[in-house]
């Protein structure tokens, strides 16, 4: 790296990035100053912009946070900053700030290395976004049902199950998702900027059931309320506020459409001449990638069963995982990775092409190199099965032109 580099670049925006390079790490100031063997204040002077960053300091620098010299002081804009936009939602955290803190801080990284790639590769996502729905004057639930209508039409799919659902909201509307590891009573946090567009984290720890009805609702912040970032905390409120309860009510909707679902459960009614066990219950939750909660509640909210069926239910011990392996209900194929999978080949693409070396195409995968090598083998070769019945291993190599333009 040369001194030169260092003399172009704002020190305020370079401080900046160190900032959130550490904070990602889970570093503290006094770490940094002890890897460097300088004092805390110095630390606090460079992430401040007060003190220029000396070229050995930031090659150590980068190394303890995981980071490209290049990538730190390359020139883009500065996106902005999610801590700042979650601090309302963060006040919530109460003793698990500090942790949610950590987990902005690294979902912001994740966007912007996503966006990063999009530029090294030519490859902007691609936004289906439709204009902000209003929620004026009518119930949560009524405004919910109403909106969660209107994009099932829009996105042309119809008043069944929707099992992809995290490719379909990354494809077809263009929303970045990821799934990475938060605080236990974090179910999901969304995001908006003009720059990064609409982008929504869910907590990899959770049930897959549960991740599912955390992306629909995360997905409805979006559609109605997207230049407030959301923070959703799994708490039980006496009194639901009426953002949480659209929320709610959209994630139902939008998952279990009302009339696909009223005419499913009288056809399940009519075959069992009109007794509903917790078998049909657990079929159609599966039928549906819902929970058997979710699914209760929403036939009791539609009048289908009783108020209370689920509480019921629950409280005489009725066990589901017990109950779905009785019946052989197969699992759904899982979607829940760290990372979307264009990202993954957008990252191996520029790793291709050489705009990525392997340690940079590593922590852009949040792997270590050896499992960075592995993915490439993974994403870059498919087996192919000739007329004559042998298979060969045929290899891609992402970044080839076959356009015929010139690049």
């Amino acid at each position: 790296m040369q001194e030169h580099t260092l003399d172009t670049i704002d020190p305020k925006v370079l401080g900046r990035r160190l900032q959130d390079a550490r904070k990602a790490r889970g570093l503290t100031q006094q770490d940094a100053a002890n890897d460097l063997g300088i004092a805390r204040t110095t630390v606090t002077a460079i992430e401040q912009g007060e003190r220029r960053v000396r070229p050995e300091e930031l090659i150590r620098l980068s190394r303890l946070y995981g980071r490209g010299v290049n990538e730190l002081v390359r020139d883009r804009e500065v996106t902005e900053e999610f801590a700042i936009q979650f601090r309302a939602a963060i006040a919530q955290a109460g003793r698990h700030q500090t942790e949610l803190e950590r987990a902005i801080q690294e979902y912001q990284q994740l966007c912007e290395d996503y966006l990063e790639l999009e530029r090294l590769c030519g490859a902007p996502l691609t936004r289906n976004y439709p204009s902000p729905y209003s929620v004026e004057g009518i119930s949560p639930e009524e405004a919910a049902e109403d909106i969660a209508s209107a994009e099932r039409n829009r996105l042309g799919l119809g008043d069944g199950p929707i099992l992809r659902l995290r490719e379909i909201l990354e494809s077809d509307i263009g929303l970045r998702i990821f799934y990475p590891r938060l605080p236990s009573h974090i179910a999901g946090m969304f995001a908006y900027t003009e720059r990064l567009g609409g982008c929504i984290a869910i907590n990899a720890m959770h049930p897959e059931e549960r991740q599912r009805w955390s992306l629909g609702h995360e997905y409805s912040h979006f559609l109605t309320n997207r230049f407030r970032p959301e923070v959703s905390v799994m708490f039980i409120y006496e009194r639901v506020p009426a953002s949480e309860r659209f929320a709610d009510a959209f994630a139902g909707a939008f998952l279990m459409p009302s009339n696909g679902l009223k005419r499913r459960f009288h056809e399940l009614s009519r075959l069992r001449q009109g007794k509903i066990t917790p078998a049909e219950l657990c079929r159609l939750a599966h039928y549906y990638f819902v929970s058997v909660e979710a699914l209760t509640r929403q036939l009791e909210s539609l009048h289908l069963l009783p108020s209370g069926t689920w509480d019921r239910l629950r409280d005489s011990g009725f066990k589901v995982r017990e109950a779905q392996t009785i019946l052989e209900l197969e699992p759904h194929p899982r979607a829940n990775h760290l990372l979307p999978l264009r990202y993954q080949y957008l990252a191996v693409e520029a790793y291709q092409r050489g705009d990525l070396t392997e340690g940079q195409l590593a922590r852009f995968l949040r792997v270590d190199r050896v499992e960075a090598r592995r993915l490439v083998q993974v994403l870059t070769n498919y087996h192919e099965v000739s007329e004559s019945g042998k298979i060969a291993n045929l290899s891609v190599n992402l970044a080839h032109n076959i356009s015929g333009n010139r690049e």
